[in-house]
């Protein structure tokens, strides 16, 4: 009998799926009845909903729980795009976290993650994935599925190894998070998995400062590109972003939300749909662009997926504010 072919995903997204549980007020100002209401996100989730509504055929690589959340959990994937048949489960309940955000965009977050499901990816989950991380355009991965556990971590690098090797794209994110991992251990994964990749994606001053110790962008994408990362973007506030190809670093400006709600989400709103651009053949300057875009226009939701635009308002809004190249800065030092 003929070997089945595994199908083949433009994008697929390893990582941590959470039930997100949104109060109604400042989660130091919650009291008895503070009124909630529950939603899926995690980065992975976001970042895979938003590549599949920019067009890419993406999957889920993760494992959720065993508790009555995970069929809603799912459906809520499935109902965003996103093939759930890869998701393995474990018998620990799914993580969690509480989050309360404003307009602003300070938000505050209490996790649930403590011998969670995701924690359990590990090695063996990328063994049985084999196939699909082989055959796949592009894999979407971050530092916070790297640090849920020593297993997860291996999981990670085991995952962009595949990729690479098989000539695929690797994204990567570090979203550096005190709380669930150190500086140190951190910036080891960085720099083992920075040379697989083709877009590394880091915020500054928050990952920059403790990953690579500077608060300037152009200094933190040069540092990322010297550990071998071959294109870097730093999301710098929330109205630019230094695009660092190897050719020369370039602020872009990021197109303006005149009704934002929450901006959690968004930077994985902007890996996953430059991701997917990426994948189905746009030149990285419009994948960004895109990518930019559809993260802006993310931010008008409450909640990680509360807002994932389709692709034709992300291509609108992109036409309507082409980033026009600025004077290309210096190329500094990464002493």
């Amino acid at each position: 009998m003929p070997r089945r072919t595994a199908p083949h995903y433009d994008v697929l997204v390893l990582g941590e799926v959470l039930v997100e549980i949104h109060a109604g007020t400042a989660l130091r100002e919650a009291a008895d009845g503070t009124p909630a209401r529950i939603s899926y996100s995690g980065d992975a989730l976001n970042a895979a909903a938003a590549a599949a509504a920019a067009g890419a055929r993406t999957a889920l690589l993760a494992v959720v729980g065993d508790d009555e959340l995970s069929i809603p959990l799912l459906r809520r994937a499935a109902e965003l795009g996103v093939d759930v048949s890869p998701v393995r489960r474990a018998p620990h309940p799914n993580g969690a976290y509480l989050l309360s955000a404003d307009t602003d965009g300070d938000r505050e977050f209490v996790y649930w993650r403590t011998h969670s499901a995701g924690s359990t990816l590990g090695p063996g989950h990328i063994a049985s994935w084999r196939e699909l991380l082989t055959g796949c355009g592009a894999l979407v991965t971050s530092g916070i599925a790297g640090a849920l556990s020593p297993s997860s971590r291996e999981a990670v690098l085991a995952a962009a190894r595949l990729v690479h090797g098989a000539g695929g794209h690797v994204t990567y994110d570090p979203n550096f998070r005190a709380r669930l991992t150190g500086p140190a251990a951190a910036r080891e994964l960085l720099a083992r998995i920075a040379p697989l990749t083709g877009l590394l994606k880091a915020s500054c001053p928050a990952d920059a400062r403790a990953l690579v110790d500077t608060a300037d962008p152009r200094v933190a994408a040069a540092r990322c590109r010297a550990l071998g990362a071959r294109t870097v973007a730093v999301t710098a506030g929330a109205d630019r972003l230094l695009l660092d190809d190897g050719t020369g670093a370039v602020y872009l400006p990021v197109p303006v939300n005149p009704d934002p709600v929450d901006a959690t989400g968004a930077g994985d709103c902007f890996t996953g749909t430059t991701t997917a651009r990426l994948a189905l053949g746009d030149p990285l300057v419009d994948a960004v662009a895109h990518g930019m875009a559809a993260a802006s226009l993310s931010v008008s939701g409450r909640g990680g997926t509360g807002r994932v635009p389709a692709f034709e308002e992300t291509a609108a809004l992109a036409a309507a504010h082409r980033p026009h190249t600025l004077q290309r800065p210096a190329r500094p030092s990464v002493s």
